[in-house]
């Protein structure tokens, strides 16, 4: 991997609770870092972490050689890009734009289209990981785009993403269909873990052991070895919002209809988010489903004090 210059511009705009720890590395290691962001009353945590402020976008975009995106959804990210005075129409054209943001497959193809039209080298790089494995630099991408250009900015992505978690799937689309197809995933096992633990503790049998037993055995997942004992405390994952993660789901249920895939397990999985969205309203919690779970149950799934 060769050596960050100072040189090297790199421009980065959405430093919220990821893309703040993300700057942070960037910096670290050696790179030339103007970050911005709508809000800005974050351009002193930008500054203290060494990187100087842009504002909102377009100066940011106009000084950069590689541009990354880490914004909150589709619609954010499609604005940015897309206004008349907006981001896309600011960067230069011998600039890279490499966006993390959780979009849907149809935005990023029309963005990596708009970018294609304006001489603009593009890459989707959507992350999965939490703020730790941002502020670890060890999160994982799910690339969708050229391999050349990949290759050519390996060392900047290396530095947010753990090397061997670096994956091209295919061309434009193909990083923001697998990062959505991951969450849905990990949204189905999550409630249907949930379910199965309420029927369990309705039984009296124990959680602790049936946690155990079924991390051991063939229902065993990554949520419930890593993510079970949030809910046993009572943590509903506040990282991530509710009203993103029916963003997401309505996007990937949406293809599959486009394509004609039979998707009836997962379109339920969007109703029980969408009607916790409808209970709870768009707040952080991206496990608040299970909550509502717990309230027709009229049990919980957290240790009793």
């Amino acid at each position: 991997m060769s050596r960050p210059t100072a040189s090297t511009r790199v421009g980065f705009i959405g430093v919220g609770r990821m893309g703040l720890p993300m700057c942070a590395n960037l910096v670290r290691a050696g790179y030339d870092v103007m970050a911005g962001d709508v809000r800005g009353e974050l351009q002193a945590a930008v500054i203290a972490r060494g990187a100087r402020w842009g504002g909102p976008g377009p100066a940011v975009a106009a000084a950069a050689d590689v541009l990354i995106t880490m914004l909150p959804g589709g619609p954010e990210l499609r604005h940015l890009m897309l206004a008349p005075d907006g981001v896309l129409s600011a960067l230069p054209q011998t600039a890279t734009w490499i966006d993390m943001t959780s979009t849907s497959p149809a935005i990023g193809r029309e963005l990596a289209s708009a970018a294609r039209a304006r001489g603009i080298a593009m890459l989707e790089a959507p992350v999965g990981g939490g703020v730790q494995a941002a502020a670890a630099g060890s999160l994982h991408l799910f690339i969708g785009g050229d391999a050349g250009l990949l290759e050519r900015h390996r060392p900047v992505l290396e530095v947010l993403a753990d090397p061997g978690r670096i994956i091209r799937m295919g061309s434009h689309g193909a990083g923001y269909t697998t990062k959505h197809l991951v969450n849905l995933l990990w949204f189905g096992q999550a409630i249907a873990t949930a379910e199965a633990l309420l029927l369990a503790r309705r039984e009296g049998i124990d959680l602790g052991l049936m946690q155990r037993a079924l991390a051991g055995s063939a229902a065993s997942s990554s949520f419930i070895r890593d993510d079970l004992g949030a809910l046993f405390d009572g943590d509903y994952l506040t990282s991530f919002g509710l009203d993103r993660c029916c963003e997401e789901l309505s996007a990937i249920t949406a293809l599959a209809r486009r394509d004609g895939v039979p998707f009836e397990l997962s379109e339920q999985v969007q109703q029980i988010y969408q009607r916790a969205l409808a209970r709870y309203g768009p707040a952080d919690g991206e496990l608040l489903p299970v909550a509502m779970l717990e309230e027709q149950a009229g049990v919980q799934l957290r240790h009793r004090s």
